[in-house]
């Protein structure tokens, strides 16, 4: 793999707006990768009579591979000491790689966790590279690409649903085998046609030393508090959304619906949010943004008991309203904390964060599953509330006049 410092030699004549949307496409497909066992897990359960529990193990598998897999590519500093294109290219193949084994080598439950669990591990390699080749592009903007980034990673991440949802045309085994393509192709676009810009952050090496100092500023507290509250909600609720579609449907008897292509729509309707909150942000700043959305995910939580009695029309609206604000403030946090940073250790703030993240999303994924062996599932999504109600708490620092600076444009 070449060096940083070989790729960035000389100034690229490439222009941003032209680059930024390979850069998101590619996003886009190798984020696929992070939700194809769900997609799948239906099938699989009745193939490999995994009981239902199986469907938070997978998931919290990939979200603890993925923490562990930052922490490593920090630590190295992989990213730092290789080419960005590079390390996207090659954990695009490798994640692909673990991903088809589902259906070349695997054989149950334990098999299915250790892969997924791998694939994760690689996805540290995608969607953070991905996002420091984006900064690489944009001097200023920050929330508004970070928006198209984080968008790309809802949509990749509701892509395998859409292909379940085609029905016969793609059976499981074909859908784990087009995502693998897929996430290959994005890598493949990604080291072809995108060098390295002429705003390549600093090098930033991961130093736990600096943790005390990174949190010892009450507004990058108060960002990844924000931050922790929504990673609490959000993939809890991706993971579950076709559980409760599949309710739904069994409860008012629809008995055609189509539950991977309307998890599809939830999900991917969060693009919407990243998207239009990184729009919104550049005048109204990403602390409203991210406060807003928090805050109206959250009452999300607290209508679903009745939501899940409610007619068809008002109950699809809510899950897409859902899906829309449970994902629309991950970018403009992450704008606030890498703004709220010390300059020389952005890197180690942001990998602590987001390790922090992605672990509290394994906690809130498998609590979920446990205790819907025990609780009625109408009030069962109740307990994502505590999660946007504490992040709005302790962010709200970051809405106050004399912290006005948290809402000018990134």
């Amino acid at each position: 793999m070449a060096s940083v410092t070989a790729r960035t030699s000389a100034p690229s004549r490439a222009r941003p707006w032209r680059i930024l949307p390979v850069i998101v496409l590619a996003q886009f497909a190798a984020t696929s990768l992070w939700f194809a066992g769900n997609a799948v897990l239906t099938d699989l359960q009745t193939l490999w009579n995994l009981q239902p529990a199986s469907l938070g193990l997978i998931t919290s598998a990939v979200q603890i591979g993925f923490v562990a897999g930052t922490l490593f590519f920090a630590i190295l500093a992989v990213s730092d000491r290789f080419s960005a294109a590079s390390v996207f290219l090659c954990c695009s193949i490798l994640g692909a790689l673990c991903n088809l084994s589902i259906l070349l080598v695997g054989q149950g439950l334990w098999s299915l966790v250790l892969l997924r669990l791998l694939t994760g591990f690689f996805l540290a390699g995608i969607y953070p590279v991905g996002m420091k080749i984006a900064a690489s592009w944009c001097e200023r903007g920050l929330g508004r690409a970070l928006g198209y980034l984080v968008g790309a990673l809802v949509l990749g991440t509701a892509f395998p649903h859409l292909l379940r949802g085609l029905g016969t045309t793609f059976e499981w085994g074909t859908v784990l085998a087009s995502v693998s393509a897929f996430a290959v192709l994005g890598g493949i676009a990604i080291y072809l046609m995108v060098p390295a810009g002429p705003y390549l952050p600093a090098k930033s090496s991961f130093d736990v030393r600096a943790i005390p100092r990174i949190f010892a500023s009450p507004d990058l507290r108060a960002a990844a508090w924000g931050y922790f509250g929504h990673m609490w909600e959000l993939y809890a609720l991706w993971a579950f959304t076709p559980s409760i579609l599949r309710r739904y449907a069994d409860r008012f008897g629809l008995d055609g619906l189509n539950v991977s292509l309307w998890s599809f729509y939830v999900i991917a309707a969060g693009a919407i949010g990243c998207i239009a909150g990184g729009l919104i942000a550049s005048r109204a700043g990403s602390a409203r943004v991210a406060s807003a959305q928090l805050g109206a995910s959250g009452v999300a939580c607290l209508l679903s008991p009745l939501m899940f009695h409610a007619s068809p029309l008002v109950f699809f609206a809510f899950m897409l309203f859902w899906g829309v604000t449970v994902a629309g403030d991950s970018p403009q946090f992450s704008t606030l904390i890498a703004n709220a940073a010390p300059r020389e250790y952005v890197g180690s703030a942001l990998t602590v964060v987001n390790c922090i993240g992605f672990a509290i999303t394994a906690v809130s994924i498998q609590l979920i599953s446990d205790l819907s062996q025990a609780v009625n599932a109408d009030f069962l999504f109740l307990v994502l509330a505590p999660g946007p109600l504490i992040g709005l708490l302790a962010s709200r620092r970051l809405m106050k006049p004399a912290m006005s600076r948290h809402n000018r444009p990134y």
